[in-house]
């Protein structure tokens, strides 16, 4: 029995790293993707972009809080019933470590740091087309880390409050995911 309870101590840290080079390769992706995107774009399609990474970034970290709440007792009865998505939800639930790790810490972080990139891209379109001297910069940076924040933190009271209603949508989203 101990060898089995060695075995699954290893892979808790195997995660660990996996994770590292999972998020080093997305945000290398993203950045790519993002930032070439970004300056050949307009405006408007740039700030539809930058909307888009924050709302991501809210989003999984949404869905990062109802998995680590939610519980699981709620979704046998359902699986009993082979209600859609529920058996989903329960591995889901079961792996909320992992699952919180994925949509908090590596998507949601990466949504940061790129809605940082294109948030300082973004002041250089304003400041050019604007035609001013004055460092956007730091306005622009300030007030899209203020959304995200103030974005993430209501989340996070949306992902606690209707947990089971969550974990349940995207339960049956891996399910159309999956097949």
């Amino acid at each position: 029995m101990k060898n089995k309870e060695d075995k699954k101590e290893k892979w808790k840290y195997l995660w660990a790293i996996q994770a590292l080079f999972i998020t080093f390769c997305l945000s290398l992706l993203f950045s790519f993707i993002s930032t070439n995107a970004i300056n050949n774009l307009s405006l408007i399609p740039a700030i539809v972009i930058l909307l888009v990474v924050i709302f991501l970034g809210v989003i999984t970290d949404i869905i990062g809080v109802a998995v680590t709440v939610g519980n699981e007792e709620d979704f046998h009865a359902k699986a009993s019933k082979k209600i859609k998505g529920a058996k989903s939800s329960i591995k889901l639930i079961r792996n909320s470590a992992k699952v919180a790790n994925i949509c908090c810490d590596v998507i949601g972080d990466i949504c940061g740091v790129l809605s940082g990139a294109i948030s300082s891209m973004l002041a250089v379109k304003i400041a050019d087309i604007l035609q001013i001297n004055i460092n956007t910069n730091f306005l622009i940076s300030a007030v899209v880390a203020a959304v995200t924040v103030g974005s993430k933190a209501a989340g996070k009271v949306i992902g606690q409050e209707h947990s089971t209603e969550i974990v349940h949508i995207v339960g049956i989203g891996l399910n159309k995911f999956i097949k």
